[in-house]
């Protein structure tokens, strides 16, 4: 019996499978499933419980909520959560033993993250407060059955964010803990601006939060470390500096706090490291100085939901693991403070979330690649075998045709190593010929990898190859290349994209050069509308979300007025070299059929982009068509409404059909 090919409907089959948490004696764990709902046009995310000695699974949370955060207590009694059931997340605690969750919290702008005292009877929340107020006071009804519009006055640059839309000018995350016994809530921290809560000492005494203490935060680029006596109130600053550091974790003596965090010596391309700092000491030594790649995860997929990976996990022995982002992988790393760092999982696969046991004899790790939407599985790490431990997906693979890229490289004329992947359309016959479509990342800071991502198996299935590459500017290749397209869009990483295309039309005759096509979004947006104002080669284009007129992109942004400068060393004093990167000064040389994929709540990249680019064309009686996409933002190709998740790919492969 043939497989059927991949649909745009499959995303409703495929199932999520993150967040593992392990408990404290080893033998259970936690783990989080999403799925689809096409009814309800949402996500609905479950807690599931495994034990690690039978391999059975149960859900342990149900109906018509998104559940997340998972969190074991010291003692294994209890399992933490966040849980949107009444509207905004708040804070559930769970028997794990059996019975009903209960909620913990009641707070006006719900609760944002939390961590467990180890005296298993209270948690310290992270929730947003207006200042002069405490989490669970209440704003007053409005008096009538609707709220009236109110003008929204402010007076800092950065009042907007993708996602949120306006932001509350008065409002900053404190940190405060929850009394599980009594339910009183009391609050820490009382500050004009943002306290994220880090991590609790085992012992409970200690706390640790990153904040840039500075109340106007316009030209503050940073997020700094502290370490607050709970005893005392004396605090002492583990590191601060311009740049971002958090994911703290405390080892379990307490002695030392590692985290993983990054300078701004090449502003937002500069690699993250992870740091070690000795509590008694005040020293901090960085322990991946030698790894000339980020520390995290920067992949750039559409399947996964919620996908939540620590920065750092300790073991008792005082060893660490960690996910690096390197060629195209997502891999656990293991370091220990003698200076060792080596690989603790294999290559060609993308490690997208993980907890390791406390004696470091194993690991959890959710796991995808190309052709496996992702599981979870249990890796023996001396011996690098691994068992797995859900099977969502495997009905939905079994059914379905999946199609495996080949890698494909080629060495640039500065030098560089430009790394992809190259999918044969379904029903590739030898002998054929085949339409190729050039599909390019957002970012551009981030990396296409060894990973599952349904639209290039939706683009194959409906008889295209696919080429995607990361190209200058890509995370896993070094910190030169990251680096390397600052002050350079549409030069370098245009060539790199190019050159992989010429490479891939030499050595695959089945492609038909005539036929074309080219799509992304975000960064990958700005090259579509780059690439088709600079080349006739393409038949057919698809931008999304893209940025055409540099100008206005500093404006109208959420991060333009700063983007702008550290990604081409210029702002609105030299529009001219804004002016010379936009695709806009260069719209009368786009002879491709263009259209316009556009979300109207997008703030990273406005949809007046899209506006002007579309105008531009029509008036030059281009080829082109706009499709906005209403109560979307950014994030509309990973984690937008589902219908408008089928829509955006219809529209997509509907213009390929030009090839």
């Amino acid at each position: 019996m043939s497989k059927k090919a991949v649909e745009i409907e499959d995303l409703l089959e495929l199932v999520s499978v993150t967040d593992p948490k392990i408990s404290p004696d080893g033998k259970r764990a936690v783990f989080v499933q999403t799925k689809m709902d096409e009814e309800e046009n949402t996500y609905h995310s479950h807690l599931y419980h495994i034990s690690l000695e039978t391999g059975e699974s149960a859900p342990w949370t149900y109906g018509k909520s998104r559940n997340s955060q998972p969190a074991w207590s010291a003692d294994g009694r209890h399992i933490a959560f966040l849980s949107d059931r009444n509207d905004k997340n708040q804070l559930y605690v769970l028997p794990s033993g059996g019975g009903e969750a209960r909620a913990v919290t009641d707070f006006e702008k719900g609760v944002s993250s939390f961590r467990w005292s180890p005296c298993n009877k209270k948690i310290w929340v992270n929730a947003l407060v207006q200042d002069g107020k405490t989490f669970t006071d209440q704003e007053p009804e409005k008096e009538g059955d609707k709220k009236k519009p109110e003008p929204y006055r402010t007076a800092i640059m950065k009042y907007k964010m993708d996602g949120n839309g306006l932001v509350k000018q008065d409002c900053h995350r404190q940190i405060g803990f929850v009394d599980l016994e009594t339910g009183k809530v009391e609050q820490l921290t009382e500050e004009p601006y943002h306290c994220g809560l880090e991590a609790i000492s085992h012992d409970g005494m200690k706390l640790v939060y990153g904040s840039a203490k500075e109340e106007n935060q316009d030209f503050v680029f940073r997020q700094s470390l502290y370490l607050r006596d709970l005893e005392t109130g004396e605090e002492t600053a583990i590191i601060e500096q311009d740049g971002y550091y958090g994911n703290a974790a405390f080892s379990f003596d307490d002695a030392r706090v590692a985290f993983v965090g990054h300078s701004r010596a090449y502003e937002n391309a500069t690699h993250a490291e992870l740091y070690v700092y000795e509590v008694a000491h005040q020293t901090t030594q960085c322990l991946t100085e030698g790894i000339d790649a980020p520390i995290g995860d920067y992949v750039v997929a559409d399947h996964q939901q919620g996908a939540q990976a620590p920065g750092v996990i300790w073991t008792k022995d005082g060893h660490l693991y960690f996910q690096v982002s390197t060629e195209g992988d997502v891999r656990l790393y293991f370091a220990s403070l003698e200076g060792a760092v080596y690989p603790a999982s294999p290559e060609d696969e993308h490690v997208y979330g993980y907890d390791i046991a406390r004696d470091g004899n194993f690991a959890l790790a959710a796991i995808s690649d190309p052709v496996s939407p992702g599981e979870l599985y249990k890796l023996a790490i001396s011996t690098g075998e691994r068992e797995a431990l859900t099977s969502c997906n495997s009905s939905y693979l079994e059914q379905t045709e999946l199609i495996a890229p080949e890698i494909v490289s080629h060495t640039t004329e500065d030098g560089f190593e430009v790394h992809g992947w190259l999918m044969k359309p379904r029903g590739f016959e030898p002998g054929g010929k085949y339409p190729l479509v050039v599909n390019i990342h957002g970012g551009p800071h981030a990396m296409y990898a060894n990973t599952f991502v349904h639209e290039m198996q939706v683009l194959a299935a409906n008889g295209y190859g696919v080429l995607y590459v990361n190209p200058r500017g890509s995370h896993g290749y070094g910190q030169g290349f990251v680096d390397a397209v600052r002050g350079d869009y549409g030069g370098g990483d245009y060539r790199d994209i190019m050159g992989a295309l010429d490479h891939v039309l030499a050595e695959n005759g089945w492609v038909d050069k005539g036929r074309l096509g080219v799509t992304g979004g975000s960064y990958g947006g700005f090259m579509t509308n780059w690439i088709v104002s600079h080349t006739d080669r393409f038949k057919a284009a698809v931008t999304q979300r893209s940025i055409c007129n540099w100008i206005s992109f500093s404006g109208v942004s959420d991060i333009g007025y700063y983007f702008s400068e550290w990604q081409h060393g210029a702002t609105m004093d030299n529009v001219d070299k804004l002016w010379e990167h936009s695709p806009l000064k260069y719209a009368k040389d786009i002879h491709t059929p263009l259209l316009i994929l556009h979300s109207e709540n997008d703030h990273r990249c406005p949809v007046e982009q899209a506006e002007q680019l579309f105008i531009t064309l029509k008036s030059m009686h281009k080829e082109t068509e706009f499709v906005r996409f209403p109560e979307a933002d950014h994030n509309l190709s990973r984690t937008g409404k589902p219908n408008l998740r089928f829509a955006r790919l219809e529209e997509i492969a509907g213009w390929m059909k030009r090839l």
